[in-house]
């Protein structure tokens, strides 16, 4: 009978986003090919330091401590084969000795392998296969390697926190907020508070940590957090949605466009995702973050940078 990882929540995740390779990376772009591969290979031996999204990917494998396993990481790479070793003797010096599968390209675009492998999260420090894999329907994020690392603190909790508009939600409401501003935004939802929104990008996640969650693993348990620039009355839709997902979230921050960096430092999420760079810039001194490439307000970042 062949191999299925149908049955598990899938993430796929880059060496630079699992681990530290800046000083590697910064001597594959100043310099040529084979000697960042002389490079990796002197190093093989030498684990990397822990990278933004470690705290995340361990805590999830924690859910596989007792059989079933319900979570599968996957290295997804643009890296060497070579360097790819170097990897996975990292992943087994920390503990992660259950990442067994990975793809390495040596340069090709990744994302495609995405789709058999069926993954419910792509995390890459490259922001070109995100919004591909965007594209494609994958809940993806450009990790910004330079985010403040996770705290300690809740070993027993993978901690998640989302923006809603073009994250959880579609980009529905946020474009009249950006074509006509806060006041037609605010009437527009308040007439639409029974309404649900459409599905954003991040929903098929936030609904396998659900069904993770329900599974009740011993030692185990998911946190989760809206965390939004939306304050009453433009809250209730965004609730009145998840109440229709029968998804629940167990703490939810509208902030009405205060920084999020600084309340996102007492949740202490193991990730956060965002859709608009200024607030991932912001989160990102406080805790890991990721910047989601999708919906209007990117757009418009692109055209006018």
């Amino acid at each position: 009978m062949a191999v299925t990882l149908n049955d598990k929540l899938v993430v796929a995740i880059s060496s630079r986003a699992l681990f530290d390779f800046e000083e590697e990376n910064t001597v594959f772009e100043r310099s040529d090919p084979d000697t960042y591969l002389r490079l990796q290979r002197e190093r093989l031996d030498t684990p990397a330091a822990p990278g933004v999204a470690f705290s995340l990917v361990q805590k999830l494998l924690a859910f596989n401590a007792e059989a079933p396993q319900r979570v599968e990481v996957v290295l997804l790479s643009r890296n060497d084969p070579v360097s790819g070793m170097r990897v996975f003797r990292s992943a087994k010096a920390h503990g992660l000795d259950s990442i067994q599968r990975g793809v390495f390209t040596q340069g090709r675009d990744p994302f495609g392998y995405l789709r058999p492998l069926g993954a419910q999260l792509f995390l890459s420090a490259n922001a070109d296969d995100v919004t591909q894999a965007l594209q494609l329907g994958y809940p993806a994020a450009h990790v910004f390697t330079d985010s403040m690392r996770a705290s300690g603190t809740h070993p027993q909790e993978v901690r998640i926190a989302f923006d809603g508009d073009a994250v959880l939600f579609s980009d529905e409401a946020e474009r009249v907020y950006q074509s006509q501003g806060l006041e037609a935004f605010q009437k527009h939802e308040l007439e639409k508070a029974a309404q649900p929104l459409p599905e954003g990008p991040f929903k098929p996640l936030l609904a396998a940590l659900h069904r993770l969650q329900q599974m009740q693993v011993p030692g185990m348990r998911i946190r989760t957090a809206l965390v939004t620039a939306r304050s009453a009355p433009a809250h209730e839709r965004a609730l009145n949605t998840l109440m229709d997902w029968k998804i629940d979230v167990d703490e939810a921050m509208f902030l009405g466009g205060l920084a999020k960096g600084a309340f996102l430092r007492e949740f202490e999420p193991d990730f956060f995702f965002d859709d608009q760079t200024g607030h991932v810039r912001n989160a990102a001194s406080h805790v890991p973050s990721g910047h989601v490439r999708s919906g209007i307000a990117h757009e418009k970042a692109l055209k006018h940078p």
